[in-house]
């Protein structure tokens, strides 16, 4: 799944093309991506200039002089300025002209997890996201360790994985983070919390913001369908120190890299390197 480096890459890469434009044709395909009336949605976005394109965690926000367009790119979802419509397109977005010459934005889901959707405002789903890691301090980060009933008892893999908490973060990142943070991924974040700890907790805030950054810088990581709006693959997948590296040698100590089921999640991690 696309991440927040990946998402912030697209957002980036489809900003010149589409910013002052109007869409002038709209046509989805998907029950499942954009689930309701789907022609009604298209005539309600139809005439509608886009003001601009932004992300909040994981989503894609497109403002329009009337409403929001939030799209989320699931598990295989792309936006594209340039390529061809096939039987995995399910939005076209046909644009007015300016001073970039693609006409056409296109979205393209495989296996249909993402969604299109359109709001008078900002999308429920946006509002319940936690903060973006690359703006909160670490005062601010610390702070969120504790949960309605005091400090929260998941493990660091899980709590980096919840959306409320951080947002953006997805299983590469949370993967590489408590890698360049020495931490555990099943540590327990009451333990993180704990004012005996606080280096800990801020090697791992230093280690979130270093990664995404650089994450960003190269383009993302193009793990299998990933590319950016103009079908360009990222780089960061090179830079893994332990995501998708089960049984290769560890980057510090040659140990094996491991590999477990965390939240659900695939978990890799360095069993000499990250201590609970």
């Amino acid at each position: 799944m696309p991440e927040l480096p990946e998402v912030e890459t697209v957002v980036r890469s489809v900003r010149p093309f589409i910013t002052d434009r109007k869409i002038e044709a709209a046509q989805f395909t998907s029950k499942w991506v954009t689930p309701g009336d789907m022609k009604a949605l298209a005539r309600k976005l139809i005439g509608r200039k886009i003001l601009s394109i932004g992300r909040r965690g994981k989503y894609i926000l497109i403002q329009l002089d009337e409403g929001v367009l939030t799209m989320h790119l699931g598990m295989t979802g792309k936006l594209l300025v340039q390529g061809s419509v096939d039987e995995h397109t399910h939005g076209v977005f046909g644009l007015s002209h300016a001073k970039h010459g693609e006409g056409v934005l296109l979205y393209h889901d495989p296996r249909q997890f993402g969604s299109i959707e359109w709001s008078p405002a900002e999308n429920p789903r946006v509002t319940r996201l936690g903060p973006e890691p690359l703006d909160i301090s670490f005062d601010e980060f610390l702070a969120r360790f504790k949960g309605k009933s005091g400090v929260r008892k998941v493990g660091m893999k899980a709590l980096l994985l919840n959306q409320a908490f951080l947002a953006g973060l997805g299983n590469i990142y949370a993967d590489e983070s408590l890698f360049a943070a020495g931490i555990h991924p099943l540590t327990s974040a009451a333990k993180i919390a704990s004012p005996r700890s606080r280096a800990r907790a801020e090697r791992l805030y230093q280690a979130i913001r270093a990664i995404l950054s650089r994450a960003i810088e190269v383009g993302g990581s193009s793990i299998s369908d990933y590319v950016n709006a103009e079908g360009e693959r990222g780089w960061f997948q090179i830079e893994h120190k332990v995501y998708g590296r089960e049984g290769e040698p560890c980057a510090n100590c040659g140990g094996p890299i491991r590999k477990v089921l965390v939240a659900q999640r695939g978990t890799h991690f360095c069993p000499r390197c990250q201590k609970k």
